[in-house]
C-alpha cells in the first residue's frame, strides 16, 4: 500500500506540497481542548522542480513565512503532505529529519537577530559543517574560507563578530551559513526586505549566481513584486492563508486571473512618468485569520464580488499550462 502512495508523487519534483494546513491555538479549555484557532496556512498545494525559483507573494500576515517554516518542519503541520525528493516527510520525527536538514535550509528575514552575537563569523559557519560532518575537521577552516569567498566575504572577516558588519554583509553571512551544508532547497524568507535598494540588487544577483553555480532550488518569499519578477520562474499568490493563484512568471504577469493578483500588480511603480497607472484600491483591512469570512475569503474587499462569493468557497482550478486560480468569476467565463 505504501509503495502505491509513493508512486503517485511526481518523481521529477524536488518539493511537492499537498493540501498543507497549519493552525495555531488561541484559546484552550482547562483540560487543554482547543476552542479557537488561527488558520495560518489552509489547503496550499504546489510543485517545485529542481533548479527552479518559486516566488510566494502576498500582504503581510497572509501566511507566507508560516508556509516556509512548515515545509521545513520548524512548525508541525495540522494536515496535508510535504514530499521532498519523493519521500513523505510530513510525520518524520526530529531524529529522522536530521539527515534531511542538510538538504533543506532557510535564510531568515532579519540578518541581525538570526546571527548569534557572541560567535565569530568563522564559528557561525564552522558549526553546521562540523555537526553534519561535511568535511574532515582538518579541512573545515579552508572549506569555510572558500564558502565566504563565494558569498563575497573577505577572509579577514573570519574572526569578526556580527555587530561589526553592515546589513548587507550580515545577510551574506546568513546566506553562507545556509549554504554551508550543501543544501538542495533553500527557503528565502524576505531576504532583502531589510536592506537598501542598492544592496538588495547585490544580494539578489548573488543568490542567482549561487543558484547557477550550486544547482540550488529556491522558495523565495517576498512582498516586493519587482524582486519576485526578477528572480522567480513560478509565482504563487497567497491571501489569508490560501493560495489564490499559481503559475509561471510569464503567465501571471501577462494575464493575472484573480482580482487580488490584479490589485497587487496595479500597485507596482512604473519608472515612466508618462505611463498612466490604473490603481485598484482595495477597501477595508485584511480579515482576521482567527475568524476568516465565509465563502471566498477575499469577497469582503473584492471590487467584483458577487452574491455567491459570500456563500461558497470557489474551486481552485487549472486554466491551462499549470496556471491555477480560485475565483467564481473565472468559473462563469
Amino acid at each position: 500500500m505504501e509503495e502505491k502512495i509513493i508512486q503517485e508523487f511526481d518523481p521529477n519534483a524536488i518539493l511537492e506540497v499537498r493540501n498543507l494546513r497549519k493552525c495555531f491555538p488561541i484559546k484552550k479549555t482547562f483540560t487543554g481542548k482547543v476552542t479557537q484557532e488561527l488558520i495560518a496556512v489552509d489547503d496550499v498545494s504546489f510543485k517545485l522542480m529542481p533548479g527552479e525559483t518559486l516566488g510566494i507573494v502576498g500582504e503581510s500576515g497572509c501566511g507566507k513565512t508560516t508556509l516556509g517554516r512548515t515545509i521545513l518542519k520548524l512548525h508541525e503541520s495540522n494536515g496535508g503532505q510535504i514530499i521532498f525528493e519523493g519521500k513523505d516527510i510530513t510525520n518524520l520525527k526530529s531524529s529522522e529529519m536530521r539527515e534531511i536538514r542538510k538538504k533543506m535550509q532557510i535564510i531568515f528575514q532579519d540578518p541581525y537577530s538570526s546571527l548569534p552575537p557572541r560567535s565569530t563569523v568563522g564559528g557561525i559557519l564552522s558549526e553546521p559543517v562540523e555537526v553534519h560532518n561535511i568535511v574532515p575537521k582538518s579541512q573545515i577552516k579552508d572549506y569555510v574560507l572558500d564558502l565566504m569567498d563565494k558569498c563575497g566575504l573577505r577572509d579577514y572577516y573570519y574572526e569578526r563578530y556580527p555587530h561589526e558588519f553592515s546589513g548587507g554583509q550580515r545577510q551574506r553571512i546568513c546566506i553562507a551559513r545556509a549554504l554551508s551544508v550543501n543544501p538542495k532547497l533553500v527557503i528565502c524568507d524576505e531576504p532583502v526586505s531589510a536592506l537598501d535598494v542598492s544592496i538588495q540588487a547585490q544580494i539578489i544577483n548573488l543568490l542567482k549566481k549561487l543558484q547557477k553555480d550550486m544547482n540550488l532550488t529556491y522558495l523565495f518569499i517576498s512582498h516586493d513584486l519587482s524582486v519576485v519578477k526578477f528572480i522567480s520562474d513560478k509565482i504563487g499568490v497567497m491571501y489569508l492563508g490560501s493560495m489564490v493563484e499559481f503559475g509561471t512568471k510569464e503567465d501571471i504577469f501577462a494575464n493575472p486571473l484573480h482580482p487580488y493578483t490584479q490589485a497587487l500588480f496595479s500597485a507596482i511603480p512604473q519608472p515612466d512618468p508618462d505611463v498612466k497607472m490604473n490603481r485598484i484600491i482595495l477597501k477595508g483591512d485584511i480579515p482576521s485569520p482567527a475568524n476568516p469570512p465565509k465563502g471566498c475569503r477575499f469577497h469582503t474587499r473584492c471590487p467584483k464580488a458577487m452574491d455567491i462569493c459570500s456563500e461558497i468557497a470557489p474551486e481552485y482550478r487549472d486554466f491551462g499550462n499549470g496556471h491555477c486560480a480560485a475565483c467564481h468569476l473565472l468559473n462563469q467565463e
